[in-house]
């Protein structure tokens, strides 16, 4: 017992992929040297060719620049395993209460049924009941999900025993049985069958309602809750809504098993025109205040509203880096990956972020800490509330008690509606040193930042069986819309006083401030991008070369350094669970985003610092209709919608095939002379072509309500034909 209680609660293992990565590193790092002093020594006369030149060198020093940041992060990933039988064997007896935080913001795009799901999943943990809060945000204020939440309250009395005796994973009701197969002892299956039931009564009842827009009559006299709704003027502007609907301190409120159940709490936050509201951000510290006066459990763990649990052992391996004996007192969080259930088998828009996931993150924990990405995050109370680390501090778990005094629950829903005012925060820390930081797109990224900063450690954990699975975009404008809100905040962050190069400095590692630029600067590359894909094929049609000859042995260290950097990354991505047909996926919406989400992200930027725009929070849709989703599962591009995302890529994709024909014509009249000077350009315009075949389609050959909308197709084909005609000129 002695030896055992010494024990560590988790380990670290560094990679052993690293012998290939040095090499593939240092021989890379050569080509580019070689491609510098190339551009450097054979400088052209021409002065159009000289400035076409130079810029395409300024675009390779940039792109040569953020490679290394990308390596920093790959230099060395860490992976952690627990050892939950320790923790359950040393501190069964004093596990901590743990508050859970679900957000969610609109009944249309985030379907109630969804948000009941995930709400069902976390309160079915594996955990004692009665240390189990869980919070919904609702920053919608709909009385559709307080209708959604108060049923989901009535089934969880029967789920959570079914959960524990069926040994259910994963336990949201709809993950479970859209895949589980009905057991063959009789005894059980009658049960099965009930719960099952019982589950789609609910559903049907909660989506019916949803569908009609509002809530019956006869249903809003059935809890005084609907009442609250009487006084609601709109979606912006509403008292705050509180309501207790499972007090688990109540001996009375049990499940069908007389087992206790987890307390539950349905928040809508006060919203008035006059004030800003701070989007998830200033949910969340509303939550913060609000579960503080509730429950005050000294653990923290917030989760989208479309990640439901899939792991029901989470929790334990959380506590396994909080409560470890040597290491647990500086960790300030654990986040867990952001993985998907929805992605296609070569995941279309390349939303699986698998490498990030499970070779960039693990980097930033080897390099410093783990950031924060906004879900399937475990928070100490304290580092969330402002706290510095000290080398003094240690918690006694045996000390810790989250709860407050009893109050009636009446009584505690009035005291706590103040805390989730919008005048609470005036004149207060929060926003600032408190809670979330206010003004960023991305206010994870930066409150994960700043805890950091203030001496708190971090740790990435990616479990044998995932903790949480969302919703991944179905169509491309959603994946691009939601990448350009993510750069977009990054970049602003970047720009900041919090950048991690100044604000970091002397408190995290430097090889983790520059892991942090590697995401900050995510939209500046659309420039380096844009000009190696458009001008190289303007100067083809003029008769510029801007590469050495194919028979030159300078074009030597060009062609490694393309290659390898390939090569090695769909090795990676590979080793990550995806198929080559996905890595081409991932080329298309590289190219994409940078052209497109990443350009529309530095744009905003520069008109916010000029104060012509303020940053906004976009929602992604969670749901699609079922045209779409069909389209999505048979993995043909999804381009519906007009937008000016799609003018770009048009355009480009038009101009690089007008471009790669004016090449090939070339070729045909003047042989291997024009092969041998322009091989490169030609290359590149070929691969252009290739990779946007689904541009093309879209444009010339689907028939479906995917296909390119007409407006974006006449638009495209003039710019695209302009700008070819005045190459030529």
């Amino acid at each position: 017992m002695g030896r055992s209680s010494s024990l560590p609660l988790f380990e670290t293992k560094s990679s052993r992929r690293r012998l290939l990565f040095k090499f593939y590193l240092a021989s890379v790092l050569v080509s580019i040297c070689l491609i510098w002093v190339y551009r450097i020594s054979y400088l052209p006369e021409g002065l159009l060719q000289r400035w076409a030149w130079i810029g395409l060198f300024i675009a390779e020093v940039w792109i040569s620049f953020y490679w290394f940041l990308t390596q920093v992060v790959r230099w060395n990933p860490v992976y952690r395993f627990t050892f939950r039988d320790r923790l359950s064997e040393r501190h069964e007896k004093y596990l901590p209460g743990v508050d859970i935080f679900v957000c969610t913001a609109d009944p249309v795009i985030e379907p109630p049924i969804m948000v009941v799901n995930t709400v069902l999943s976390v309160m079915a943990y594996d955990y004692p009941p009665e240390k189990l809060n869980v919070y919904l945000s609702d920053d919608g204020g709909s009385d559709l999900t307080f209708y959604a939440i108060l049923e989901a309250s009535k089934f969880s009395k029967y789920w959570l025993p079914f959960c524990k005796k069926f040994n259910v994973e994963p336990r949201s009701p709809e993950a479970y049985f859209r895949s589980a197969v009905e057991p063959l002892d009789e005894p059980k299956v009658k049960e099965w069958l009930f719960i099952k039931e019982l589950y789609m009564d609910m559903k049907n009842q909660i989506e019916a309602i949803s569908k009609l827009g509002k809530v019956s009559d006869e249903i809003r006299k059935e809890h005084k809750g609907f009442r609250e709704w009487d006084f609601v003027l709109s979606q912006r502007d509403h008292q705050t809504i509180l309501k207790i609907l499972i007090d688990g301190r109540d001996p009375k409120l049990v499940d069908s098993e007389g087992q206790p159940l987890p307390t539950l709490v349905y928040l809508a936050r006060e919203k008035r025109p006059q004030y800003p509201h701070h989007f998830k951000a200033g949910a969340m510290n509303s939550l913060i205040r609000v579960s503080s006066r509730i429950s005050n459990s000294p653990i923290i763990l917030n989760v989208d509203c479309d990640m439901y649990s899939n792991n029901s052992n989470a929790i334990r391996d959380a506590l396994c880096f909080f409560m470890d004996d040597e290491k647990g007192h500086v960790i300030g969080y654990v986040q867990f990956p952001q993985t998907f259930e929805n992605i296609t088998k070569n995941d279309l828009y390349g939303s699986s972020l698998q490498v990030i996931m499970e070779v960039e993150i693990p980097g930033l924990d080897a390099n410093g800490g783990a950031p924060y990405i906004g879900t399937g995050c475990f928070h100490r109370r304290e580092t969330l509330c402002g706290k510095r680390y000290t080398k003094e501090y240690k918690v006694d778990w045996k000390k810790v008690d989250g709860k407050t005094a009893v109050y009636c629950t009446n009584a505690l829903e009035e005291a706590s509606k103040v805390l989730a005012s919008c005048s609470y925060e005036e004149n207060t820390e929060w926003g600032k040193e408190m809670g979330l930081k206010y003004g960023y797109a991305t206010e994870d990224l930066m409150t994960g930042l700043c805890i950091q900063c203030r001496g708190w450690g971090s740790i990435n954990f990616i479990p044998e069986r995932k903790a949480f699975l969302g919703v991944a975009p179905t169509t491309l404008l959603q994946s691009l819309v939601q990448h350009k809100r993510w750069s977009e905040g990054h970049l602003h962050i970047f720009l900041s006083k919090y950048c991690p190069l100044f604000h970091g400095r002397r408190t995290i590692p430097l090889k983790l401030q520059l892991s942090y630029c590697r995401y900050l600067l995510w939209a500046t590359n659309s420039l380096a991008t844009l000009y190696y894909v458009s001008v190289p094929s303007i100067c083809l049609l003029r008769g510029i070369s801007l590469f050495p000859q194919a028979s030159n042995p300078w074009i030597h260290p060009f062609a490694y350094a393309i290659l390898s950097n390939r090569i090695y990354g769909l090795g990676e991505f590979v080793w990550c669970g995806g198929t080559f047909q996905g890595w081409w996926n991932d080329q298309r919406m590289w190219l994409f985003k940078r052209t497109t989400s990443y350009f529309f992200a530095v744009v905003d930027n520069i008109l916010r610092l000029l104060g012509f725009t303020k940053s906004a929070f976009v929602i992604t849709a969670k749901v699609a209709d079922d045209d779409i989703s069909k389209r999505y599962e048979r993995e043909v591009m999804e381009f519906g919608s007009p937008s000016p995302m799609f003018n770009i890529i048009v355009t480009l994709a038009l101009f690089s095939m007008f471009c790669f024909l004016g090449g090939v014509k070339l070729i045909v009249i003047s042989q291997t002379k024009i092969l041998d000077e322009f091989a490169v350009q030609i290359i590149l315009c070929g691969l252009l072509v290739l990779i946007n075949m689904p541009v093309y389609q879209a444009l010339f050959f689907r028939e479906d309500k995917g296909r390119m909308p007409i407006s974006v197709t006449c638009k495209s084909v003039v710019f695209a034909v302009l700008v070819y005609s005045i190459a030529v000129c």
